[in-house]
């Protein structure tokens, strides 16, 4: 990959981005809390490192609508369709998974 120039590996960037995205979308089934618990960061994360990347380019981007871009609809449709109560099996999962440094994200 040490030949792919940087506007070319930005853009291929970019493209797994949104296709990640379009991923999440798509897989309303998968909770939040399934995603911290397997790896350590979820669609609230996406959305405040997105607001972030803004931040760092001079951008105000509000946090409703980073998460509407990341959720694909605004955040509490989103949490009114689709989000469960979590169980105490994934509470106790995230309990353990955000103790650990390695894992903690700024999600």
């Amino acid at each position: 990959m040490a030949d792919i120039d940087e506007k070319t590996r930005i853009e291929l960037e970019a493209a797994a981005f949104r296709t990640l995205l379009g991923h999440l979308q798509k897989r309303s089934d998968v909770q939040n809390i399934d995603l911290m618990n397997l790896s350590g960061f979820c669609r609230n994360c996406l959305s405040k490192w997105y607001v972030a990347a803004g931040k760092e380019r001079g951008l105000q981007i509000d946090m409703g609508d980073a998460r509407e871009y990341v959720y694909g609809m605004p955040y509490d449709e989103w949490r009114d369709k689709y989000q469960q109560e979590a169980s105490e099996e994934q509470q106790a999962a995230f309990k353990e998974v955000m103790g650990n440094p390695d894992l903690t994200t700024e999600g």
